[in-house]
């Protein structure tokens, strides 16, 4: 499987299923962005871009990305 990427006015976010590990940081983190029970279940324009970078930067597997349009990399 190949990572899933969601965009926002500002950057994108890529989810990548197989480096999961389901520690739940994100929807812990910013439910509003991360809700399993959606579709699609990460909602980026949800946050503000520190705030995806502040969760993001806490998944422990690196599955979860940002690239901001400036150029700045959140996620391992």
């Amino acid at each position: 499987m190949t990572a899933r990427r969601y965009r926002r006015d500002g950057g994108v976010v890529t989810f990548d299923a197989e480096l999961c590990r389901h520690a739940a940081e994100c929807v812990n983190g910013l439910p509003q962005v991360f809700d399993t029970a959606k579709r699609p279940w990460i909602q980026p324009e949800n946050a503000s871009i520190d705030e995806l970078a502040t969760v993001i930067s806490r998944c422990p597997s690196g599955a979860l990305h940002l690239e901001t349009d400036d150029g700045r990399r959140y996620g391992l």
